[in-house]
């Protein structure tokens, strides 16, 4: 699931895409899939897409938080939490160094 977030991600071009690991580091999910949208309609653009996808494949989230602002759109799909950034609010919150002891996940078809 956060392998084909990633490239869902990938599809509408999203900025920086990063899986991470967090089985060892935490309890509350698996995966993270962080990413960043140039602007609001792009952060929409691609969690949409992500979302329309899932769906098709049965998966749907437990909750979406973020889609009235778009600066940081979160997916919660239990396994796995989609994190959709605007690169502001990425870089303020750093999840990549707050979550540092997680290690990333090479995605195969992703330019990592």
């Amino acid at each position: 699931m956060a392998r084909k977030a990633a490239l869902l991600a990938a599809e509408k071009q999203a900025i920086d895409i990063l899986v991470l690991d967090l089985r060892k580091v935490t309890d509350f999910t698996d995966y993270f899939v962080i990413c960043s949208g140039a602007v609001d309609v792009h952060v929409k653009a691609i969690y949409e897409h992500i979302e329309s996808e899932f769906r098709k494949l049965g998966w749907k989230s437990s909750h979406i938080e973020g889609t009235e602002v778009l600066r940081w759109v979160l997916m919660d799909f239990i396994d796995v939490v989609v994190h959709v950034f605007q690169p502001d609010v990425r870089g303020y919150y750093a999840l990549e160094r707050l979550w540092g002891d997680a290690p990333p996940v090479k995605v195969e078809g992703l330019d990592q």
